[in-house]
């Protein structure tokens, strides 16, 4: 690899790792934050849902930029969009004003996922791409090792989390990021001069794949998956700060940790058991994580909450990875990308803004003087999660020859 090859590597990996930690490091610890601001009821869901409003913006976003400016100049404003909202974001008292910048940050924040993988793969040879984005893992494991250092070293020991330092922390690291995004090499409009489609950008014209009764049933299985995984993901920090952990960022990352290796069992698994009971696999893990849960509060043993965590790499790259395989595998060639699009607005737009409304309601329904009884809710999202599991057993049918193959990461989303 000459020079110029390795100086445009480090400079994408760079992109990738601050692009993901901007957000993971206030994102993860937010839902503790918004109890300690007393945030509850619809403001607190409705907060708590600006990613999948954000998710279901972005591809309108990237339509319009996709034509007419450079990706990395558009990557550019928005991070600079992003420092200003996170910052002010931050400051903010009022749960209304909470909310209305958090979501204008999440409009500028989410197309920059997939603006990072057009920059990335016109730069670089796409079938080494996976080499770049990886960084974008460890850029959101980092914000982690970010929190423990911040703990110790600026803050007397004392923890970050539940405090609007994380804000702070993604807006200096969106500033960065936008400063080092003027050094990225020129990536030309992509879709210049062609007709923008709002159907599809949406990915609506994979719709008719909803025609073949398993694809049917396997979107509302994962929109419906969404409910339980929307609690980890974005009220795990609630639960962990009411269990007394101090470091929360760090302790959740351990899941994040742990999906980097495993993420390369994928094809493994794929090739050995198929697409249908690799994502059996996924979902068996996620009813093991409230079955964990439950029991950490019943037994009073810590060492459960750590098997709930852990297993977040199976979770993720069993189930929603291998869920991309599938419709990567599914959908003919020229529906490919408007299949992957419909799968990441049912699952990261429509199921993740519904299962925030209802595990927010779910929680507030079982807490009672500021403070919540976790029992009910993780037995009832134990128990979703379970049917869910037999669903997929039983409707769900591996009807593809073969899904070894990893899917295009142009859709792929960290969680």
């Amino acid at each position: 690899m000459d020079k110029a090859s390795t100086g445009i590597r480090i400079r994408l990996s760079v992109m990738m790792f601050l692009q993901y930690m901007m957000f993971a490091v206030w994102w993860m610890p937010l839902a503790a934050y918004l109890v300690n601001m007393e945030v509850e009821g619809a403001y607190k869901a409705w907060i708590l849902s600006v990613m999948p409003l954000g998710c279901m913006v972005a591809p309108l976003f990237c339509m319009v930029a996709d034509r007419h400016f450079a990706s990395q100049k558009v990557l550019t404003v928005l991070n600079f969009a992003c420092a200003v909202l996170f910052f002010i974001g931050a400051r903010q008292t009022s749960q209304a004003a909470m909310f209305i910048v958090l979501l204008l940050a999440m409009f500028c924040y989410m197309p920059t996922w997939s603006l990072t993988n057009a920059i990335a793969m016109s730069n670089f040879p796409s079938d080494k791409f996976p080499q770049i984005r990886v960084f974008g893992s460890i850029g959101w494991v980092a914000s982690a090792v970010f929190s423990l250092i911040a703990a110790t070293s600026l803050f007397g020991g004392k923890s970050i989390d539940g405090t609007a330092i994380p804000l702070y922390c993604g807006a200096g690291t969106a500033l960065i990021a936008a400063i080092l995004n003027l050094t990225l090499p020129n990536t030309p409009p992509p879709a210049k001069g062609k007709e923008a489609s709002i159907v599809d950008a949406l990915g609506l014209r994979a719709m008719t794949l909803l025609k073949d009764r398993n694809f049917a049933i396997f979107i509302l299985i994962s929109m419906l998956v969404m409910i339980p995984f929307t609690l980890y993901f974005s009220l795990g920090s609630q639960f962990f700060e009411s269990q007394g952990f101090k470091q929360i960022t760090a302790t959740m990352n351990l899941g994040q940790f742990v999906e980097i290796f495993l993420m390369l069992l994928i094809p493994l698994a794929l090739s050995r058991f198929g697409v249908k009971w690799t994502m059996v696999m996924g979902l068996g893990a996620l009813v093991i994580r409230y079955v964990a849960l439950w029991g950490g509060i019943a037994a009073s043993q810590t060492f459960l909450y750590y098997i709930a965590i852990l297993v977040h790499g199976i979770i993720f790259g069993f189930f929603f990875v291998g869920g991309q395989v599938y419709v990567d595998k599914k959908a003919p060639p020229e529906l490919r990308a408007q299949a992957q699009g419909l799968i990441v607005l049912a699952c990261y737009g429509v199921g993740m803004l519904f299962g925030t409304f209802i595990n927010v309601e779910l929680i507030e329904r079982y807490t009672t003087d500021g403070v919540c009884n976790w029992n009910p809710v993780f037995v009832i999202i134990a128990v979703v999660s379970a049917v869910l599991l037999v669903a997929l057993i039983a409707f769900f049918r591996n009807d593809i020859k073969q899904a070894s193959e990893p899917v295009s990461t142009d859709q792929e989303l960290q969680t």
